[in-house]
C-alpha cells in the first residue's frame, strides 16, 4: 500500500513538470525574436527610397497631366502619332502577310516546274525505271538519276534530291532503300511519304509537296523550313526533293525591316505635320488669348495682327473690333463716373455754404426752444435733428467722392488697436444704455500695434458698433481684438436680427437697407460701411461679414501690422461655432479676468476670448452671448468680403 502510495504520487509530479516544461517552451515561443540593427537600417532605407520614387512619380504624372491638359498641339500630335502608328502597323500586318504569300507561290511554282519538268522527265528516260528492282541494276539506276537532278553547283538556288523505292521493294534483293544528295531520307515527313505511296498504287504520277524543316545542302547539320515535294516515278519508284526557303525568309526580313523603318518614319512624318497644322492653328489662339488676358487686366490698347482672310484672320478681325468697342464703352464709363464724382463733389461743396447759414439759423431756434410754441419749439428740434443727419450724409458724400476720385492718402502711425476699439464705442456705448443692453471687450493682454490711421480705423470701428446696437434688439455686443504676426483683427458680434443669406455681398452697397421700410432711429446715412470697405481697403485689409437670421452677425476687420504687407490670414474667425448652453472654460481665470474688459449679464466669468493671447477660449454661459470660436464654424451664409472686391466674397479664407 505505501508502494502504491507512492507511485501515484510521483505521476501528478511528473505531469506538472511536465506542464511547467510546455509552458517553458511557449514562452520561448512567444518571445520576440530579436532583430539586427543591420536589416532595420535596410528597411528604413528601403522605405525612403520607396517613398523617395513613389514622390517622383506623382510629380511627374501631374507634370504631365497637367502639360496634357493645357496643351491642344501636344493632345493633338500625341493623338496623330498614336492612330498613326496603329493604322501603320495593321497596314504593315497585312502588307507583309500579301507579300509574304505572293513569295511562297512564286516558290511554289519555281519548285512544281523543277519537280515535273526536270525531275520526272529525267528518270523516264534512264533505262529500267518502270522494271522491277534487282541488285545492282537498280543501286545504279538510282546513283544515275540523283547524279542528273542534283542542283548544280552555279544554281541561285540549292536544293536537295532523293530517290526510294516503295516500302515493298526495298528489301531483297537491293537491300537499300535509295539514293540521296542532300537530303536526309530518315527526315522525309511520314505524311508525305503516304501520300506518294497512295498516288503510286493508284498508277497515278502527280506531284505533292509540305512545308517541313529538313536539313539544307548550304547549312548542313541545321534544319531549316522548307518545301518537300514527292512524285512516284512508275510502279517502284518514288522522287523527293526539298527546297530551303532560306533565301525567300532572308528576302522577307529585309522587306519587314525596310516596312518597319518606312512605318516609324511615316508615323514621325505624320506627327510633324500635325505639329505643324496645329501649330497654324494653335499659335493664333493662343495670341488671342494672351490679348484677351491683356485686355482683361485693363490693357484695352491690345489688339492682333490680322494676316490674310482666313478663319484665324476673321477670329483676329472679331477680337479687334471687340476690343474696340469695349475701349469705347469703357472710355464713355470712365468720362461719365467722372462726371458723377465731380457733380457730387460740386454740390457737396456748393452745399456746405447754404448748410452752415442754415444751421446757424437752427441752432439759435434751438437754443431758445423753451420760449416758443409748443409746435414750434417741436419742429426746432426736428430740424436741428435732420440738419446734423444732413450734415453727416453731406459729410459722408464728401468722403465717397474722394475714395471714387482716388485722391484718399493714408496717414499711417504705429497705434494700439485695443485703444481704438475702447475709444470707438463711446457712441454706441450711450445708444446701448438707452437700449439696456452693453457693449462686452475682450482683449490680449498684449498690446496689438499696427500701421494705420487712427480716424479712419475709428470711424470704421464706430461704424461697425452703432450698427451693432442698433440691430442687436436689445442685446449684448462683444468686441474681440487679436493679433499675430503679421495681422491684427477686430472682430464685432451682435445676436440681433441678423442677416439672410446672399445678404453679407449687399451690406457694403451704397444706401442699402435690410428692410427698406426699417426707420434710421440713429441718424444712419447708409454710406457708413460703404465708407469703411473703403477705408479698409486703403489699408491693405479685409472688411469681411456673416450672418444667419434669428443667430447675429459678426463683422470682422483685418488689417496688416506693416503697411503694404500682403495679408494670408485673419487671427480670428469669422463665423462663429458656438452652442448655447455650454460654459467657458479659460486656462487660467484670474489672466482671464485681467484681459477682458466687462462681465457677463449674470455676473459670472467672461464668456471667452479669442486670438493670439494664448488663451483656451470657450462657450458662454446659459444665457449670455456667445463669443465667435477658435475656427470657422458651419454658420450659414458664410461670406467674406475683402477689401479689393466690394460685395465680393474672398475665396479660400482662412483663420491662422
Amino acid at each position: 500500500m505505501k508502494g502504491a502510495a507512492t507511485s501515484s504520487g510521483a505521476a501528478p509530479s511528473r505531469d506538472r513538470l511536465s506542464a511547467l516544461r510546455t509552458r517553458g517552451a511557449l514562452r520561448n515561443l512567444r518571445a520576440p525574436v530579436a532583430v539586427p540593427e543591420s536589416v532595420v537600417r535596410l528597411r528604413r532605407l528601403a522605405r525612403r527610397r520607396l517613398g523617395a520614387l513613389r514622390r517622383r512619380l506623382t510629380a511627374t504624372q501631374r507634370f504631365l497631366r497637367s502639360r496634357w491638359l493645357r496643351s491642344l498641339q501636344l493632345r493633338v500630335v500625341t493623338t496623330t502619332l498614336v492612330i498613326s502608328a496603329m493604322v501603320v502597323t495593321v497596314l504593315g500586318f497585312f502588307l507583309m502577310q500579301q507579300i509574304t504569300s505572293d513569295q511562297l507561290q512564286a516558290k511554289e511554282l519555281q519548285a512544281g516546274n523543277v519537280v515535273v519538268t526536270d525531275g520526272v522527265p529525267t528518270a523516264h528516260t534512264e533505262p529500267g525505271w518502270d522494271s522491277r528492282p534487282n541488285g545492282t541494276t537498280t543501286q545504279n539506276l538510282m546513283d544515275t538519276i540523283v547524279s542528273k537532278l542534283q542542283a548544280p553547283a552555279e544554281a541561285e538556288s540549292s536544293y536537295g534530291v532523293a530517290i526510294m523505292l516503295a516500302a515493298p521493294y526495298s528489301g531483297a534483293p537491293v537491300f537499300r532503300a535509295g539514293d540521296t544528295a542532300g537530303v536526309v531520307i530518315s527526315e522525309i515527313p511520314a505524311k508525305l511519304v503516304s501520300k506518294v505511296n497512295a498516288l503510286q498504287k493508284e498508277g497515278k504520277s502527280a506531284a505533292s509537296f509540305t512545308f517541313a524543316k529538313m536539313g539544307s545542302p548550304s547549312a548542313l547539320g541545321t534544319l531549316v523550313p522548307g518545301l518537300v515535294y514527292g512524285v512516284p516515278v512508275g510502279p517502284y519508284y518514288q522522287l523527293y526533293y526539298f527546297f530551303p526557303l532560306t533565301q525567300v525568309q532572308q528576302s522577307l526580313d529585309q522587306i519587314q525591316r525596310t516596312l518597319l523603318v518606312a512605318g516609324v518614319v511615316l508615323v514621325f512624318l505624320f506627327a510633324a505635320i500635325a505639329a505643324l497644322v496645329t501649330r497654324w492653328v494653335v499659335t493664333p489662339v493662343r495670341h488671342a488669348a494672351r490679348g484677351a488676358q491683356r485686355l482683361s487686366t485693363g490693357n484695352l490698347d491690345e489688339r492682333m495682327p490680322v494676316r490674310g482672310v482666313d478663319e484665324l484672320a476673321a477670329l483676329a478681325t472679331s477680337f479687334n473690333e471687340m476690343a474696340a468697342s469695349l475701349q469705347e464703352k469703357m472710355t464713355a464709363l470712365e468720362d461719365l463716373s467722372q462726371v458723377q464724382r465731380v457733380f457730387v463733389s460740386d454740390v457737396s461743396h456748393e452745399l456746405r455754404t447754404p448748410l452752415t447759414t442754415i444751421k446757424i439759423a437752427a441752432d439759435v431756434l434751438f437754443a431758445n426752444r423753451e420760449q416758443l410754441a409748443g409746435p414750434v419749439s417741436r419742429s426746432a428740434e426736428l430740424l436741428q435733428s435732420q440738419l446734423e443727419r444732413f450734415e453727416s450724409l453731406l459729410t459722408d458724400l464728401l468722403e465717397i467722392s474722394r475714395y471714387d476720385a482716388n485722391v484718399a492718402v493714408l496717414d499711417a502711425e504705429p497705434v494700439d488697436i485695443c485703444d481704438l476699439a475702447r475709444l470707438s464705442a463711446d457712441v454706441a456705448q450711450q445708444l446701448a444704455e438707452r437700449r439696456g443692453a452693453k457693449i462686452e471687450f475682450r482683449l490680449p493682454a498684449e498690446p496689438c500695434i499696427a500701421e494705420v490711421e487712427r480716424v479712419r480705423v475709428e470711424r470704421i470701428l464706430r461704424n461697425l458698433l452703432v450698427n451693432a446696437v442698433e440691430h442687436g434688439e436689445g442685446k449684448d455686443a462683444v468686441v474681440t481684438v487679436a493679433g499675430d504676426s503679421a495681422a491684427v483683427a477686430v472682430a464685432v458680434r451682435d445676436y440681433g436680427i441678423g442677416l439672410a443669406v446672399g445678404e453679407e455681398h449687399l451690406v457694403f452697397d451704397r444706401f442699402w437697407r435690410a428692410d427698406p421700410a426699417r426707420a434710421r432711429t440713429t441718424g444712419g446715412t447708409g454710406l457708413g460701411l460703404a465708407i469703411a470697405l473703403e477705408d479698409a481697403r486703403l489699408h491693405g485689409g479685409w472688411l469681411e461679414a456673416w450672418g444667419e437670421v434669428g443667430r447675429g452677425s459678426v463683422f470682422r476687420l483685418t488689417l496688416p501690422r506693416t503697411i503694404g504687407a500682403e495679408l494670408a490670414g485673419s487671427p480670428l474667425p469669422l463665423a462663429p461655432a458656438e452652442a448655447d448652453g455650454s460654459t467657458a472654460t479659460l486656462a487660467d481665470t484670474d489672466t482671464a479676468a485681467a484681459l477682458t474688459v466687462g462681465v457677463s449679464a449674470n455676473g459670472g466669468a467672461p464668456p471667452g476670448a479669442s486670438g493670439a493671447d494664448g488663451l483656451a477660449a470657450g462657450q458662454p454661459d446659459a444665457g449670455s452671448p456667445a463669443a465667435p470660436g477658435a475656427a470657422d464654424g458651419d454658420g450659414v451664409g458664410t461670406v467674406g468680403t475683402p477689401a479689393g472686391a466690394p460685395g465680393q466674397p474672398r475665396a479660400g479664407s482662412r483663420v491662422r
